[in-house]
């Protein structure tokens, strides 16, 4: 189906970032997965792009109100290419609208430059060990000094995308006691510094896919943070993390889209060219039903996705539109992906093949940003029930 959601202007984009993946991704990209990390420079040389900080006003050297559709494209062509930007995403589609939408113009003098020439990286730091997705249970806790110049951090994290690579961490603390009526109370988003003296990293965790970003514990002891340095109001911070979830689930379905795309394209190439009992794999039925199959699943999941873009443009993208998106895509691309794996034979388990790195990449799209069944619940409340 020919798709409408995109303009000239999208598609020139994309020639732009096809070329930039060809020249500074791809040649160096083995060697990524194999450190656990894009090099801290890729972050510049993306800022030198201009792609760094969407949203960001001119005055402050972004380029002013963008449409999310630009982001989309290069979730699109990194997934053509079987590649990522490290964090990227989290910098850009995660972490910086908090700061679009909550920082005081101070912070916003201080901040959102270097975020957009790429001399300050983002990550967020909200997830505690045995706590999980219950941020209500969070035990991190940030003190007002007597003076009340500044908060006094102490606790742990784990599973921080990005951190070795960030500049900024948003941590989330509590710095009052919850409520007996709101657990979600009391919780405090607080701008760290990752050179701050007593921020120290923990563990290198070591995932089964997404392997060029990397993911760290954390830990805080004693960090002194200037009270210029909270987010938003204080004991707000609970609040705040749910204004940005609707964009994040959408990113997270086309990302999938875009990776189930690409897996069809190189199933198909290898199908055509792998040669079984003297003619292609291409030439079975089978093959050609499955590729069919597929084919038909991603179209659909395609234009959920063109519809969320569309909807998010126009600032109407609901929670539960959003859920719905990241589910139906998430579930379709494992199936595709697998499908198109399996007509790899042997040779798609091995990572000299993209297919098998889409496959380990595309696992965690239906836990993070919240689980498949956590994303049925919010469905379901849609629906009255």
């Amino acid at each position: 189906m020919k798709r409408t959601v995109y303009t000239q202007d999208h598609e020139d984009f994309r020639a732009v970032v096809r070329d930039f993946i060809a020249r500074e991704v791809t040649p160096y990209y083995e060697q990524w997965e194999a450190d656990n990390r894009v090099p801290r420079e890729l972050f510049r040389k993306l800022g030198e792009l201009g792609v760094m900080g969407f949203g960001i006003p001119e005055e402050y050297g972004g380029p002013g109100e963008t449409s999310y559709k630009y982001q989309t494209v290069i979730a699109e062509e990194a997934a053509r290419a079987a590649v990522s930007f490290g964090h990227y995403t989290v910098t850009t589609g995660i972490v910086l609208p908090y700061l679009l939408r909550i920082a005081d113009e101070e912070q916003r003098k201080r901040w959102l430059p270097g975020i957009a020439s790429g001399d300050l990286a983002l990550c967020i730091a909200m997830t505690e060990p045995g706590t999980g997705s219950d941020l209500a249970g969070i035990r991190t806790a940030a003190k007002l000094s007597e003076d009340g110049t500044h908060y006094v951090l102490n606790g742990a994290k784990t599973f921080i995308t990005g951190a070795l690579n960030s500049e900024l961490c948003i941590v989330v603390a509590r710095t009052s006691s919850p409520s007996p009526e709101d657990r979600r109370s009391g919780l405090t988003l607080l701008v760290v510094p990752t050179d701050s003296e007593g921020f120290a990293y923990g563990r290198k965790l070591h995932k089964i896919g997404l392997r060029a970003s990397d993911t760290s514990e954390l830990s805080f002891t004693d960090v002194k943070v200037p009270v210029e340095n909270v987010l938003g109001e204080v004991g707000k911070g609970f609040s705040y993390l749910g204004q940005n979830l609707a964009r994040e689930r959408l990113s997270i379905g086309v990302a999938a889209v875009a990776t189930a795309t690409a897996a069809i394209g190189f199933a198909k190439a290898y199908v055509q060219e792998r040669q079984v009992f003297g003619k292609p794999v291409a030439a079975f039925q089978n093959t050609k039903f499955v590729l069919a199959e597929c084919a038909a699943e991603v179209e659909a999941a395609q234009a959920m996705v063109d519809k969320g873009i569309e909807l998010d443009d126009t600032h109407e993208l609901t929670g539960a539109d959003a859920a719905k998106i990241k589910l139906f895509c998430t579930e379709v691309a494992a199936r595709v992906i697998d499908k198109c794996l399996q007509l790899h034979g042997g040779y798609g388990y091995m990572l000299e093949y993209p297919i098998a790195r889409l496959y380990a990449d595309t696992r965690v799209s239906r836990i993070y940003g919240g689980t498949s069944e956590v994303m049925k619940t919010i469905i379901a409340k849609d629906l009255g029930l």
